[in-house]
């Protein structure tokens, strides 16, 4: 029996969203009050919060980099804010230029903005659609007027499951997407992880459950690594694993010490 539908999410801009939070850090301007209210309580209890975000912008550079030049050409981007500068096509474009992506949002703003940056650019597209309803969001015509699932493809999930606090509901997004995923496809995801600063991590968590950027369940903390783990089950992963993320294949000296980038990231493949 198919899932139920969710109930469509609807555009609160009193709401902070993490995606205009990372915006927000990264020195955007597609971010509302609500969201800089939020980022600047985090930044409180959490000061390395924007240094993370341009880690994670390095980290998915390195990674695109790496699918590229494995030969992938076709990337499903889920969750994937605003795409500024150093966003997935614009990597792939100086490497790959017959790569295609789409990337994928259930905010109806952000998803707007996006279509108007990527208004002259054949090669990507983004689509509204909802993560929670997985089935749905790999057949709408938007991703397969662009993608082919019959061939291989990335599909990349950075800084996206900490969105589902409830580790069934995340662990049946990601399994129904490993199995639509062809032999040779590849998944990448990256999450924040509480194994390193779980006092700190437990007040963010608390702070945005609290102001209703993240709904379901409550959680205590973040995810552990280990608890991260499951949502690559059934591929190979590709060295060096799931690692905090400066650790993965990084491109000269690691900057930052132990404890300030508390997010683990890696890919898998499938065979």
């Amino acid at each position: 029996m198919a899932s139920p539908q969710p109930e469509r999410l609807r555009f609160d801009p009193t709401i902070p969203n993490a995606g205009r939070i990372a915006d927000y850090f990264l020195g955007g301007k597609d971010n509302f009050a609500a969201d800089r209210d939020a980022a600047r309580v985090a930044l409180e209890l959490a000061p390395e919060l924007p240094a993370m975000s341009m880690e994670g912008r390095r980290f998915l550079g390195r990674v695109v980099r790496f699918l590229a030049e494995t030969g992938i050409r076709q990337f499903i981007d889920i969750g994937c804010g605003l795409p500024t500068q150093g966003s997935v096509h614009q990597i792939l474009h100086g490497i790959a230029p017959d790569a295609r992506v789409v990337y994928v949002d259930n905010d109806p703003m952000v998803v707007v903005h996006a279509r108007a940056l990527l208004k002259e650019d054949s090669r990507a597209t983004v689509i509204e659609a909802d993560a929670r309803d997985p089935e749905g969001l790999l057949a709408h015509p938007g991703l397969t007027d662009v993608v082919d699932l019959d061939r291989p493809v990335a599909i990349l999930l950075f800084s996206f499951l900490t969105d589902f606090p409830d580790d069934a509901e995340a662990a049946r997004i990601t399994a129904t997407l490993r199995k639509a995923m062809v032999p040779g496809s590849y998944m990448a995801i990256s999450h924040a992880v509480s194994d390193l600063c779980p006092e700190r991590t437990a007040k963010l968590a608390d702070l945005f459950q609290d102001r209703g950027s993240i709904t379901g369940p409550r959680r205590a903390n973040l995810r552990t690594i280990a608890e991260v783990e499951p949502f690559l089950d059934g591929l190979e992963p590709v060295e060096p694993g799931l690692v905090y993320i400066p650790q993965w294949r990084p491109e000269g000296a690691v900057p930052h010490r132990p404890d300030s980038v508390w997010v683990v990231g890696g890919i898998g493949r499938k065979e």
